[in-house]
């Protein structure tokens, strides 16, 4: 079988969802996505792709590692119900930069603010979850190619997942909300810009385009981000250099403005 073939095969054994299996889209989608974490180019990938447990998504990682198609680095993460496929290196490595050089704005979008507005990203719950996490991290680095996932457990009671799952998938921004007060927010009718990073995923003789960042930030802070932002783009740039899986990296940016915005 081909690479593609592969990837396509185990997506479609192990990912069903009820008697319904990925379409050959989505298995590429998916390949291309854990690739990229893989390659270190993304440091990890939220599961969506369909209602797929956690013991699934380990069981197709698994299926990857043993026909060498991506590294035993990688690991399944299930944090309150969610599942992740993470390259703990690049997650621990974006965290650590978190901590040290602050290089991802966290937007505060409580609900009582008439507007959003850049917050410490360094304030008490954000500092001591980052830290949590690198904890964590160091712990499973030691770990050997796991055969289940990893279920975070009661370390994870009180994060902020929103902000989370910003700093886990690599985004240069990430929103934060006072979650012990409300979980609601203060972006409806926010004209907000959504960037996007695409590739093509070369397998075999074809390519698959595939979107592999997609995150928002409030229109009206553009300006306050821009570093931020094209810090982002340049590191990127520069992973991509070292590979050759992934090419035509292309950024994409659209505004949107929504009645009610869920995070």
């Amino acid at each position: 079988m081909s690479t593609r073939e592969l990837f396509v095969a185990a997506a479609r054994k192990c990912l069903s969802d009820g008697r319904k299996s990925l379409s050959i889209s989505q298995s590429q989608d998916l390949a291309a996505q854990v690739s990229a974490v893989d390659l270190g180019l993304k440091p990890a990938l939220l599961y969506d792709s369909n209602g797929a447990r956690a013991d699934q998504v380990q069981q197709y990682l698994s299926s990857l590692q043993s026909s060498q198609l991506v590294s035993k680095s990688l690991l399944t993460l299930d944090l309150n119900g969610n599942s992740l496929i993470v390259n703990t290196h690049s997650v621990r490595s974006n965290a650590e930069h978190q901590l040290h050089f602050n290089n991802v704005a966290v937007i505060d979008v409580c609900h009582t603010l008439e507007k959003p507005t850049i917050t410490d990203s360094l304030r008490g719950g954000t500092k001591n979850m980052a830290q949590d996490l690198l904890l964590l991290l160091s712990g499973l680095e030691q770990r050997t190619a796991a055969e289940k996932p990893h279920y975070v457990g009661e370390m994870s009671d009180g994060w902020n997942l929103c902000t989370l799952f910003g700093l886990l998938l690599g985004f240069p921004v990430t929103y934060w909300f006072d979650q012990t007060k409300s979980f609601e927010n203060c972006l409806s009718m926010t004209p907000l810009v959504v960037t996007t990073a695409s590739a093509t995923w070369q397998a075999d003789l074809g390519g698959h385009k595939c979107c592999l960042y997609s995150f928002s930030f409030p229109a009206d802070l553009f300006k306050v981000l821009q570093c931020n932002l094209e810090h982002w783009r340049l590191c990127l740039h520069e992973r991509f250099k070292r590979q050759n899986i992934l090419t035509d990296l292309t950024f994409g940016q659209s505004t949107v403005t929504l009645p009610s915005v869920c995070l």
